[in-house]
């Protein structure tokens, strides 16, 4: 391993990912996720089965439309300027400014029933400059906030909404259904890891408040939050390259995109898997819902 930030984050060299099963390699990848939050793999392959194999090792596979109570199968989500005709989408678009929101400070699924626990992310297409992905490990700003706050933050709940972070890019975004259709999701803003103990922020771009706090005191508490996470001490920025893989624990982990010429096509691969208990689920979710975090 070569580590890529002094406090979290590692590459993993000379593994071939497609051979990855849960007695190959995947106890000593999960080993090191725990341990160090985020991981690099290069030179990888992954067709869409290969990246959905790897992936259920961690977990289910979310599917959003299923969470909605829709019967739409599984797919790999295609995190990409590209239309399916190959077309590049308008900079105007609803959608291209919908993916404009993964720029701000965020972790995947906290809006969403289960939250995530892991993205596998795949660079498929990169374009000549910028469209790198920015990350900062929580744990460190947890670890370096003042004892007061840490006990504060451990027993605080986040109120979290999709409409929240699209709001700020264009109040038009709200119009889509897969942003909209989502109630509050209200989650503890300490997530500890279960296989060693280790605290870490847990928040988003998608957290408009603090439960019980009246709104003007909660929107400031998120923010202040949220920004001490993401200080440059705590960041580490990845320059793509295609066949990279990078895989990172979503309870431990904020990223946001950056911008790229966007008459060039993007295209990363990515899918999320959903926490279980076993991942700590119930030290997050408020008293009053059950562990699948879909109300009592």
């Amino acid at each position: 391993m070569s580590p890529l930030h002094d406090r979290f984050a590692v590459e993993i060299l000379d593994v071939d990912l497609r051979g990855v099963t849960a007695e190959h390699l995947y106890p000593d990848i999960r080993a090191a996720f725990e341990e160090h939050s985020l991981l690099l793999f290069r030179n990888q392959n992954l067709d869409d089965d290969a990246h959905t194999n790897l992936a259920s090792l961690f977990g289910p596979l979310e599917n959003r439309e299923q969470l909605a109570g829709n019967d739409d199968p599984f797919s790999v989500s295609a995190v990409s300027n590209v239309e399916p005709d190959g077309a590049l989408t308008p900079a105007d678009a609803l959608r291209h400014l919908d993916h404009q929101a993964n720029m701000l400070w965020h972790t995947d699924s906290t809006f969403l029933p289960v939250p995530a626990l892991v993205n596998i992310l795949h660079a498929k297409t990169i374009p000549s400059s910028g469209g790198q992905t920015e990350f900062s490990g929580t744990r460190a700003a947890f670890e370096e906030a003042p004892p007061s706050l840490q006990q504060i933050l451990r027993e605080t709940f986040a109120v979290h909404q999709l409409t929240h972070s699209r709001d700020q890019v264009d109040e038009r975004i709200k119009s889509l259904d897969h942003v909209s259709r989502w109630p509050d999701r209200p989650w503890r803003t300490v997530w500890p890891n279960p296989v060693n103990g280790r605290e870490a922020i847990y928040t988003a771009s998608h957290a408009y408040t603090i439960a019980g706090m009246p709104d003007d005191e909660g929107a400031a508490f998120a923010t202040d939050l949220l920004e001490r996470c993401t200080q440059p001490q705590y960041q580490y920025s990845h320059d793509w390259v295609v066949g990279d893989v990078l895989i990172w624990d979503e309870r431990a982990i904020l990223h946001r995109g950056q911008p790229w010429p966007y008459d060039e096509p993007r295209t990363l691969k990515s899918i999320c898997c959903s926490v279980t208990e076993a991942d700590g689920l119930a030290d997050v979710a408020p008293p009053d819902l059950s562990p699948n975090g879909t109300g009592v």
